[in-house]
């Protein structure tokens, strides 16, 4: 640095120093100021003081609020218990508390229990699911409990909280173990008396068994009680994919001890007083029940179904009230079990109970329920060799095809002879055309048909033999839980509608969706009766006129009543049909329609006349007397 350098820095301190001597402020300024900082300080302070007390007053204010609302609403849970503590009587102290839930599994059903109502909450069945995909929930927060009176109080358990006598909240069995749960209702802190709820569940099974143990309740409960009512209700869900098919098949089924079973309608409300002793009640939907067996018998009972079409949550909502006899004993026991699983003919018909009464195979009429017996049984072999439905469905239609084959060629020459002689009867028409000669004409036509060795009824007798196997059809398929979620071709489902067009609008009577298989067979079917009018040579239309448009109208019912049903059911029609398609084209092959053309001139020839039906012979009797009443 040099001597310049050193020069310019000691000026530039120098002025600095003397500048800020110069600045400085006096005494009486700093005063001033001093004054003015003092001043803003305290309107400040002033100010945050005040902002301070308004939030305290406002969060004083808002604490007062919720300290009323908290007051109004402890005050409002106060009165509803006290109130609920008065009304429950001695069970006041059971009136309020926290619901707790309890899972118990075994390998075909999940429990859950709720310590409100000591009941069974929900019933899972783990083998199946809904159309959806989703587990299947058999119900869920339905109502079951006892009733009775006590202290002059109507006591109804299913709101009273029970006291679980289990220490875990989840428990599994499986195999041929089990488990027994327990939960008591207490009407007194001395816990020496209670109502016990005991349900004992098996590894494997369906059934679980239920006790309702009274212990020490000859004080509580009106000595003059003979019996105390067990009320059970429920509010069904949809599982499947038709709604409509579904509430179809939902209702009340009920055994009495020694009578058959019956059951409240399907298709509308109906209440049902039950006076004698009842043996089981079962709230049946399409594919699956829940079914309370007594272990001896319920004394009475009273059933209830009730409908709610305007709500897809609920199919319908089912009530049982069941007398439980009580004798006002020291203890008291009332055995019981329920049934929770599918309506599969052979797993309900184990149980020796006529539970497979429930399942919907035609039992008014004992033909139709024999026939069903033996398709089950053809069924469930064909189930062995593990086929898909839809071929067990074809073999089973072809077994059916080949038993009713003398009936189909019966039916077959029937028909043949009648086209053959159709020639002859249209000369008789033509001999009698006045409507006044109608009873000469029928006369001639029967007449030459005698002579001739044909019956035009006999094509008519072996349709009859058929119909019931048709029916008997009509009742297996929907209620199959066999074919239930089962695929086959474009049906994904066919226990109910197959569907390959959704129309964008509804036709009544028909729906809103075309069923490929119910068209099928629609159409099979008046090809079927056109060619059977062939076959007849047009005889049965000239002597009933209006049933060739009849045999025509059937098919479209058919097509309206069965595009929302089974689509199995559709598809069997539709294999019958092709078949019998087969079976005339092989008849008509071996049989030599002019070597019976010959054997019919030989007949009218020698007048040889084939045998006489009952019913032949009760129809020319009617002719003769309308004959007679004419000619009088």
């Amino acid at each position: 640095m040099d001597r310049n350098t050193i020069i310019g820095i000691i000026l530039i301190a120098g002025v600095l120093i003397v500048s800020s001597i110069l600045t400085q402020p006096s005494k009486t300024e700093l005063e001033i100021a001093r004054r003015k900082q003092d001043s803003i300080y305290k309107v400040e302070k002033k100010k945050a003081e005040e902002q301070k007390a308004t939030v305290m007053l406002a969060t004083k204010a808002d604490s007062a609020k919720v300290k009323k609302a908290d007051t109004v609403k402890a005050n409002s849970d106060t009165v509803k218990t006290e109130k609920a503590e008065e009304n429950s009587g001695v069970f006041g102290s059971a009136a309020n508390g926290k619901e707790e839930f309890i899972t118990i599994e075994n390998d075909l059903l999940k429990l859950e229990f709720s310590n409100r109502g000591g009941k069974i909450y929900s019933v899972q069945l783990k083998k199946y699911k809904t159309f959806e995909g989703k587990p299947l929930i058999l119900f869920e927060n339905d109502s079951l409990g006892i009733s009775f009176y006590s202290n002059n109080r109507s006591i109804n358990t299913d709101k009273l909280y029970f006291t679980p006598q289990l220490k875990d909240n989840h428990i599994t069995v499986s195999g041929n173990d089990s488990v027994t749960f327990a939960m008591r209702l207490f009407p007194d802190s001395s816990q020496t008396k209670y109502i016990e709820y005991v349900y004992i569940i098996k590894g494997n099974s369906y059934d679980l068994k239920f006790k309702i143990n009274f212990s020490g309740m000859k004080d509580v409960i009106a000595e003059n009680s003979t019996f105390i009512d067990l009320n059970w209700s429920t509010g069904l869900l949809p599982q499947e994919k038709s709604i409509k098919n579904e509430r179809m098949s939902s209702t009340v089924y009920f055994k009495y001890l020694s009578d058959e079973v019956n059951y409240l309608s399907e298709t509308k409300a109906e209440q049902k007083e039950l006076k004698t002793k009842i043996k089981w009640i079962d709230f049946k939907q399409q594919f699956f029940s829940s079914i309370l067996i007594a272990d001896e018998s319920f004394e009475s009972g009273e059933v209830q179904v009730s409908s709610d079409d305007t709500s897809n949550s609920r199919l319908k909502y089912l009530k049982a009230t069941l007398s439980i006899p009580f004798n006002s004993e020291k203890k008291e026991v009332a055995s019981m079990r329920f049934y929770f699983g599918p309506n599969h003919y052979q797993t309900l018909k184990k149980y020796n109970l006529d539970f497979e009464r429930v399942i919907p195979l035609g039992w008014s009429f004992f033909l139709i329920a024999w026939i069903n017996k033996g398709v089950i049984f053809v069924f469930n072999f064909l189930e062995n060799f593990n086929m898909n439905y839809g071929l067990i469905i074809l073999v089973l239609t072809i077994l059916l095809k080949i038993l009713l084959f003398p009936i189909a060629y019966k039916t077959y020459i029937s028909s043949a002879k009648m086209r053959i002689l159709k020639p002859e009867v249209e000369e008789i028409n033509q001999k009698f055309p006045k409507k006044e000669d109608a009873m000469k004409k029928q006369q001639a036509t029967m007449a030459l048909y005698k002579k001739a060795g044909a019956n035009p009824m006999s094509g008519c007798v072996p349709m009859l033999l058929q119909f019931p196997i048709l029916i008997a059809m009509y009742r297996f398929f929907p209620a199959s839980i066999e074919l239930r979620q089962k695929g086959f071709l474009w049906a994904d489902d066919l226990s109910t509608y197959d569907s390959v067009l959704s129309l964008p609008f509804t036709i009544p009577m028909y729906g809103s969706h075309v069923s490929l298989f119910a068209l099928l067979m629609t159409i099979s079917t008046v090809i079927y009766t056109k060619m059977n009018s062939d076959m007849m040579g047009g005889a049965s239309s000239n002597q009933m006129p209006g049933m060739k448009t009849m045999m025509y109208i059937m098919p479209v019912m058919f097509l309206l009543a069965l595009n929302s049903f089974s689509s199995a059911l559709s598809y069997y029609y539709l294999l019958a049909n092709l078949i019998t398609f087969g079976q005339q084209a092989i008849i008509k092959k071996y049989v030599d329609e002019d070597k019976l053309h010959k054997q019919i001139q030989e007949n009218k020839a020698k007048n040889v006349t084939a045998k006489k039906s009952k019913f032949q012979l009760r129809l020319e009797e009617m002719a003769k007397q309308r004959g007679y009443r004419m000619k009088k």
